[in-house]
């Protein structure tokens, strides 16, 4: 009888352990947990423990080296999960630099919500593109407005001109600023503030909160809202990962990365507003220029030739993921 209850306990206890063994999965990101990247990556990780016995280990930018490096171990499967801009993935994912084509996303906060939530080239058309490059994608979503800051202030593409504007490292952001107008340089983050001191470069481009929280509105104090662009990023898992968990498993993940969207787009949206009454407030040198729309229509014209860029690059794939994104740009705004 002691025999036949151990070995039933054994097989019980082996039964219990399968259904709530519990795994520590790993989370890299390119920003600080308590920006946008990583107040997404907490959320998604509180959903996560509060439904599951899985752990999440966050790590923040730098933690695991470049962007290079913390892309090839979320693809060799050491990390489960990670959150890269297309500035970076563009390189492995062509059709990814949508997102920099300018003037193909909204602006105003209620249509961005509606735009990330239920357009179909985000939520559909993008999935089976990152899938061929063993990714599955989780989420998308913006981190604000793209803001230009320079020395002197410009209205039109003429007045651009002779400007050097600081560009993430991607051919096509650097056929955007040539065509309206500037000089660009690609650098890598790190290089940017000593750049801007030196004269190096007069400008840069990026959402209000990183304006105000590394102090490029005193390094180049004039900030246009030219409406071309939001910093996008993307939530990846590792597909051989994601498609071995259970249908459970799968689910509660998607479930998370829904919770997290949700809340990073209201919060992203309150970040940048408050990004921007700093610079307000603590800044009496600050220049803050809203393109009109006769303004913008100029900068939109110029634009056409980095949507051509795109699409010879990306292919016919790319040119019906354009189309989409305008249609589902056109959707957001009735």
């Amino acid at each position: 009888m002691f025999k036949s209850i151990t070995a039933f306990a054994l097989l019980f206890g082996l039964g219990m352990t399968t259904v709530v063994q519990a795994d520590e999965w790993r989370y890299a990101m390119e920003e600080g947990l308590t920006d946008p990247q990583g107040m997404y990556a907490t959320q998604f990780k509180s959903y996560i423990e509060q439904n599951s016995d899985h752990t999440i280990q966050i790590y923040p930018v730098g933690a695991l080296g470049e962007s290079a490096d913390a892309m090839e171990q979320a693809l060799a499967g050491l990390i489960q999960f990670i959150d890269q801009s297309p500035g970076f993935t563009g390189a492995m994912i062509p059709e990814a630099e949508a997102f920099l084509v300018p003037y193909v996303q909204p602006t105003d906060p209620q249509e961005v919500r509606r735009y990330f939530k239920e357009g179909k080239a985000v939520n559909e058309m993008f999935h089976e593109i990152y899938r061929e490059h063993g990714l599955e994608l989780l989420s998308v979503f913006p981190e604000g407005e793209q803001v230009v800051t320079t020395m002197k202030p410009f209205r039109n593409p003429d007045e651009l001109t002779g400007m050097k504007i600081r560009t993430m490292p991607s051919p096509l952001l650097l056929e955007t600023y040539k065509a309206f107008g500037a000089s660009p340089i690609a650098m890598s983050w790190g290089e940017l503030i000593g750049a801007l001191k030196t004269n190096m470069v007069d400008g840069q481009e990026n959402p209000a909160i990183w304006i105000e929280a590394y102090d490029l509105d005193n390094l180049a104090p004039v900030l246009t809202y030219t409406g071309h662009a939001q910093y996008t990023t993307a939530v990846m898992a590792n597909a051989d990962f994601y498609d071995g968990l259970s249908a459970a498993d799968q689910k509660l993940i998607q479930d998370a990365a829904a919770h997290a969207q949700d809340y990073i787009l209201d919060a992203a949206v309150k970040m940048d507003e408050i990004g921007l009454m700093k610079i307000r407030n603590t800044n009496p040198d600050a220049v803050i220029n809203r393109l009109t729309d006769a303004e913008r229509a100029v900068f939109m014209e110029r634009a056409k030739v980095v949507e051509q860029a795109y699409i010879e690059k990306a292919g016919e794939r790319g040119r019906k993921i354009i189309e989409q994104m305008k249609q589902d740009l056109a959707a957001a705004r009735k």
